[in-house]
Parts: C-alpha cells; structure tokens; sequence
C-alpha cells in the first residue's frame, strides 16, 4: 500500500496576511543582513581597554574605528586613532596625533611644544610633570600621547608609530548611552 505524498509548499493554500508576513520577516532579514555587511565593510567596533584617553575616553567605552577617511586625506594633528601598537603590532592602542612626520616635539615638565608652539590641550586633564623630550618626527611616522599623561604608554616610551600601524581615525563613541556622541 502507497502512502500519498502531502503537496509541495508552494500548493499549500496559505492566507494573503500569512504571507504578506513571511514577506516581511524576509525582507527586515535581507535589510538586516545588508546593513550588518556595511557596517563590518566600513566600519570596525572596539572595545577601549585602560585609562590612558581618560577622561574624555574611559576603559570600556565602544568607539567606532574609521579606516577610510586616511585614504582621501593626511592624519591631523590632535586625531585621536587606533593603531598597533609599535612592540607588538597584534595589540592596538588608541591614542591622540601630537608629532607629524618633519615636526619637532619638545616636553618640558609635561607641557607640549611643536615646532617651538605650545600646544592648547583641553583633553588633557593633568600633566605628568616629569616627562621631558625633545625629538624630531621621522618621516612617515607619528608621534602619539595618550590624554591622560601619567598613565599613558605613548611615544614617550616607545617611539614613532609608523603609518602603516595606523588603522583607522576614531571620531564617536558609541557606548555607554550616556556618554555616546562624537569624540573631540
């Protein structure tokens, strides 16, 4: 005895509200599936770990890399990026642009000079007064500080950062909800 085969799929008979829902579901799938494939294309979501950006950018926040932006034009000084770090290029580390490649970076007691101008820094909430430097920017590097000065691991430690490290210009945060916005 045969048993009969139930009709394929497409013959069952479904309502018009049914599948104008499946529709729906599909087409919030497909949108969602798009948005994620540009967002990861164009975008790279980081997690800051340590107190070095402090207070302006605090240990946990999500910030939202940019890597484009560098390929239609120079890293400026006071961009705040993400880049590998120098000793080992598979940590990253965010920090501010301070030296352009040709400048001239001097620290005296913690205050900031380029080319013989000091440098107005409102990000930087306290200063570590026994840093001193005075160094001349090797082209096609960068010298970078973290905001908050005593507890920063910066070019101060370990040198120029190539411009090949540099991933990408960091410009919003995205969490906390209370703290999100863009980045000055």
């Amino acid at each position: 005895m045969e048993v009969p085969l139930p009709p394929p799929l497409d013959q069952l008979p479904v309502s018009a509200t049914s599948r104008a829902r499946f529709e729906g579901v599909g087409s919030i799938f497909r949108f969602s599936f798009l948005l994620l494939l540009f967002y990861s294309f164009f975008f790279n979501l980081s997690v800051v770990r340590g107190s070095s950006m402090a207070p302006g950018i605090q240990d946990g926040d999500r910030i939202l890399v940019e890597p484009w932006s560098y390929l239609f034009g120079p890293i400026e000084r006071g961009d705040v990026i993400v880049m590998r770090y120098p000793l080992d290029p598979e940590i990253d580390y965010i920090k501010r642009v301070i030296g352009l490649p040709g400048d001239h970076v001097t620290i005296e007691a913690g205050r900031v000079s380029v080319n013989g101008v000091r440098l107005e820094e409102p990000y930087v909430r306290e200063i570590d007064e026994t840093s001193s430097t005075s160094v001349d920017v090797a082209a096609g590097n960068y010298f970078v500080l973290g905001d908050n000065r005593p507890r920063s691991s910066d070019s101060r430690e370990f040198g120029f950062v190539p411009e090949s490290y540099v991933r990408g210009r960091v410009d919003l945060r995205l969490w906390p909800p209370g703290r999100a916005g863009w980045i000055k």
